[in-house]
């Protein structure tokens, strides 16, 4: 019975529900590395992030004084909460290691990498942020980019009409 238990906690704690995504940071940025983080959240936050009242494609991460923020995160505040809403642009903390702290520091300074947030998901009762280290792309990267996915979008198209 005890291990039946386990195994139903551990399918519900994998289940992951996404908030968010930042597709403009996979057209503007070259990512190399993604690293998952926690997020420190109020109340009010939370139920907002529930709703999908969120807005991440301007923030990004920063490291200071040995921890990491998001800044730029815009969460609505919640309609019923009265009072004591929360700031809507305030600094979050990310919950991270203080070895992947480290990682991230050298990363951003001698690699002249940006932190950018891709996506915030639920991963079993808690809030997630995926981070990603990437690279600003100029304005013929994205074009060329642009160019290769209509090409492999017109040889697929070619090949499903060749299969009729």
């Amino acid at each position: 019975m005890l291990n039946l238990y386990c195994l139903i906690m551990t399918d519900k704690q994998s289940t992951e529900k996404i908030i968010a995504t930042n597709r403009k940071a996979f057209r503007d940025y070259e990512i190399f590395d993604k690293k998952e983080a926690g997020i420190e959240l109020l109340g009010t936050e939370v139920k907002s992030m529930r709703g999908g009242k969120i807005n991440i494609s301007d923030s990004y991460a920063v490291i200071e004084n040995g921890q990491v923020y998001l800044v730029n995160l815009h969460i609505s505040p919640y309609t019923f909460s009265g009072d004591d809403s929360h700031d809507p642009y305030r600094r979050r903390r990310l919950l991270l290691h203080k070895r992947e702290i480290r990682k991230l520091f050298s990363a951003i300074h001698e690699k002249g990498y940006t932190l950018i947030p891709l996506r915030f998901y639920f991963k079993g009762p808690y809030i997630k942020v995926e981070l990603g280290t990437a690279r600003g792309r100029k304005k013929y990267d994205k074009r060329e980019i642009i160019a290769k996915k209509e090409a492999q979008r017109t040889i697929e198209r070619a090949k499903k009409q060749d299969r009729r």
